[in-house]
């Protein structure tokens, strides 16, 4: 019962870019597994016939006049959408339909609930190891466990994807965004088990390049809400390069070197740097609130 009524509340938002082999049965696939509010699917200025085949499929299309990227598209989907709640999926099938309401039925109690794919249904070996090192130094920097940072199978509540909007980029690293912001603004996170299926059509995302932005990202959205995650560590090494340095000086050649006393003054200014950082993100998230 509870999910039939989380279902009529929801949004579902599927940006979509080139995914007209796809979108129909992607839309069809969801609006049998229950009653959804709306199903918006976001044609993120496609040259192929992806928008008529979403409306085909039965959801309302939102056309961007040209391509902005998945972020942008899942913005507009956001502010376009209706429901309490929202369901973000992908366009290309790999998300399975059944798992939708699974996620929704979680958010009377959790604020963000992701769809975490076990490693064995993630595309390559590379994409996984690069998965695996981003969860783990996520997880380091938010001090819990990430099972799956990037997945962009997720639903939230649309007032909290809202208070975050403006950090979302409109690149790749949505997912990415939404996990940490709302993990360190002490929002409830759930990761829900699931296993996506394999992509219809090439994927859009490239390793190289998109895993450096992932990682920039990553930094960004920790030294905004959790800054000394980042400028600690930093500044502990750096002293005790320091002062390792100018103990093994001293013991060997009697003096204390200028490299070592620029190392430990380094220390110190990151270490300030830091604690003035913390403090705006302190007051900025208390501003917001």
């Amino acid at each position: 019962m509870a999910d039939a009524l989380n279902a009529a509340q929801t949004s579902i938002v599927i940006p979509a870019f080139n995914e007209a082999a796809s979108i129909a049965a992607v839309v069809r696939d969801l609006a049998s597994a229950a009653r959804w509010l709306e199903i918006l699917v976001i044609d993120d200025g496609s040259t192929d016939d992806t928008g008529a085949q979403a409306a085909a499929g039965g959801a309302r299309v939102i056309r961007h006049p040209y391509n902005k990227g998945n972020g942008a598209a899942v913005k507009s989907g956001i502010r376009n959408a209706t429901g309490t709640f929202i369901l973000i999926a992908d366009a290309d099938g790999q998300h399975q339909a059944a798992d939708a309401a699974r996620l929704i039925s979680h958010l009377d109690a959790y604020d963000l609930v992701v769809g975490a794919r076990s490693s064995r249904s993630q595309a390559s070996v590379a994409r996984r190891l690069g998965n695996s090192a981003l969860n783990t130094l996520a997880s380091y920097l938010t001090e819990q466990t990430i099972p799956d940072l990037t997945s962009g199978f997720r639903a939230a509540r649309r007032e909290c994807l809202l208070e975050f909007i403006h950090l979302l980029p409109n690149g790749f690293s949505t997912p990415t965004t939404t996990t940490l912001a709302f993990m360190r603004a002490g929002y409830s996170v759930r990761f829900e088990p699931v296993e996506a299926a394999r992509r219809v059509g090439v994927s859009k995302i490239h390793l190289g390049a998109d895993g450096f932005n992932f990682f920039l990202i990553l930094l960004k959205v920790i030294t905004i809400f959790s800054p000394m995650r980042v400028f600690a560590p930093i500044s502990v090494t750096a002293f005790l390069l320091g002062a390792g340095y100018g103990a093994w000086t001293i013991v060997t050649q009697s003096h204390v070197t200028n490299s070592s006393v620029l190392l430990i003054l380094t220390s110190v200014v990151i270490l300030l740097v830091g604690l003035v950082s913390e403090q705006i993100s302190a007051l900025r998230i208390e501003g917001r609130r």
